[in-house]
């Protein structure tokens, strides 16, 4: 359980003013330049030690991602691009630093910057994030109004923060197409390598972070790697924002320890399953991407990425989706592959065809109108986008139908016999749910 002591983002909520003057009074700003007279190595190794992973999805550690961009600064301009195109299904965090805690956000650009020989950062924010990039520019004009960042600030590094509105796509929120549409382009991934740290935005060397992973920067320095290293498990160290939505009592947004357990969870923070923990069917641990897991896996679930990635699911972004027995799974999945059908950008063959096909075999079997032999076929062909393509919205794509075959054949296969008794008139006898 963790103390609030330890808590980072101490206004989740906005029960206090966003403003300048009430984020310094909570810690934002203090000693930014003692921090930056460290130099560019302390931070990134503070950053490595404190075993801070990546809060955008993959949970790639972050001071190692840093240490990738060149030593030296030498023709091309170094780059910072905060990713915030949070258009994962399920997922809401991000919304809630930029709207309420700005300024941590602010601070951690010019810090992450500051360790990548960076002068300059562009926060792509969602297209439909209106009122967010409202809040975000505001505590961005203000931070240069009080001259904490600019070509000529008080902390003696030069630096601007440009924040960027997108339109809307999904698929900018993978790094590559995000820089595409960044620099104009339609946003289409880029192949790989060249990787963004050597040839990026502009052709520049770029670093692309998720915006939970840059607001925690300032605290973590602050506090010391050792702190933050000290909470949670190992490998999995540190707070984490939970997005729990679904079959709850009270969705929430909240940060806790990672590793907690998603019964402790959803009980101490949502006020439990609707209709009780026996009640419970399945959860989509880390948005809409990853593979759903069943309740018998979930009574003693740690929520961190290796207990995840070893139940053949993942953490992702930490956006929990509870599902209870009222629901209908199938259908569930089959408007998941709906959205990643319409969200493909077409350019991976795989993907361009197989969302679609994938969709519509689901929105079949939601009927009952298929064979159970397509099961398998079905199984098949995820596989064979899974890993061929591009960027890895084939495998999003992939992965929640590959869950859904790998815990709940059952329910497809009853669907079909069901349809295949209506067809013949035969009478069908509800089976009591276990």
């Amino acid at each position: 359980m963790l103390q609030d002591r330890d808590r980072i983002f101490t206004n989740l909520y906005g029960l206090h003013p966003w403003g300048l003057e009430a984020a310094k009074k909570r810690g934002a700003w203090d000693g930014t330049k003692f921090l930056l007279q460290q130099g560019r190595d302390w931070i990134i190794e503070e950053m490595k030690a404190s075993g801070l992973r990546g809060r955008g999805g993959a949970g790639f550690p972050t001071g190692l991602k840093w240490s990738f961009m060149p030593k030296q600064v030498g023709d091309r301009p170094h780059y910072l691009v905060v990713n915030a195109d949070e258009s994962e299904p399920g997922t809401c965090k991000d919304r809630e630093i930029m709207r309420n805690d700005p300024h941590l956000l602010i601070e951690g650009c010019m810090l992450a910057s500051f360790a990548m020989g960076a002068h300059a950062c562009y926060i792509y924010i969602r297209g439909e994030y209106v009122r967010e990039k409202e809040r975000l520019q505001a505590a961005v004009d203000e931070a240069y109004a009080a001259r904490l960042i600019g070509k000529s600030n008080i902390h003696d590094y030069p630096f601007d923060l440009y924040v960027h509105h997108g339109a809307g796509a999904y698929i900018c929120g993978e790094e590559t197409a995000l820089i595409e549409s960044l620099e104009g382009k339609k946003g289409m991934p880029r192949l790989k390598p060249p990787f963004p740290a050597n040839m990026g935005l502009y052709g520049a060397p770029t670093t692309v972070n998720n915006v939970e992973s840059i607001a925690v920067a300032g605290t973590i320095l602050r506090r010391g790697a050792s702190w933050f290293a000290g909470l949670g498990k190992p490998n999995n160290v540190g707070t984490k924002l939970f997005s729990i939505s679904g079959h709850v009592e009270r969705p929430c947004n909240v940060e806790e320890e990672m590793g907690i357990t998603l019964r402790e969870l959803v009980e101490k923070h949502c006020g439990g399953i609707r209709g009780g923990w026996d009640n419970l069917m399945a959860v989509i641990p880390g948005g809409s991407s990853v593979p759903c897991i069943p309740a018998s896996q979930c009574d003693d679930l740690s929520m961190d990425f290796d207990t995840l990635r070893n139940l053949k699911s993942g953490l992702g972004t930490a956006a929990v989706i509870i599902m209870d027995k009222s629901t209908d799974i199938v259908r569930a999945i089959a408007r998941l592959a709906h959205f990643y059908k319409h969200e493909s950008c077409g350019q991976c063959t795989p993907c361009r065809e197989g969302t679609g096909w994938m969709w519509r075999v689901l929105e079949r079997m939601a009927r009952g109108e298929a064979e159970k032999r397509e099961i398998d076929l079905l199984l098949d062909v995820s596989y064979q986008v899974e890993g061929h393509t591009i960027c890895a919205l084939g495998d999003a794509a992939a992965w929640p139908v590959q869950g859904l075959i790998r815990h709940f054949r059952h329910e497809i296969e009853k669907r079909i016999d069901d349809y295949s008794a209506r067809s013949r008139g035969d009478t069908i006898i509800p089976v009591a749910a276990e």
